[in-house]
């Protein structure tokens, strides 16, 4: 099964210089940190806002209201995951 999670944008890289990378971002949820590239977001975005992150790229960006309701109701999956062993 694949998951992609919300995730919020803490710095943004890749942007300037003289070879040409691919922008990435180091992104943040609960606690956990990875970079993911923006090369297929549908709208590039600042610091501090959410992106939907999934195998090490950011597919789509949402407001933070979206991003909390999403993630609390995969915390509600994770509880009740639990709750069932």
């Amino acid at each position: 099964m694949c998951l992609a999670v919300p995730m919020q944008v803490k710095e943004i890289r890749g942007l300037a210089g003289d070879a040409w990378q691919p922008p990435t971002a180091i992104v943040e949820a609960d606690g956990v940190w990875q970079e993911a590239r923006l090369d297929i977001v549908d709208r590039f975005p600042a610091v501090g806002d959410y992106v939907i992150v999934h195998a090490g790229f950011a597919l789509h960006t949402l407001d933070e209201q979206q991003a909390r309701e999403n993630l609390a109701l995969l915390a509600n999956l994770a509880n009740a995951a639990d709750e069932t062993r």
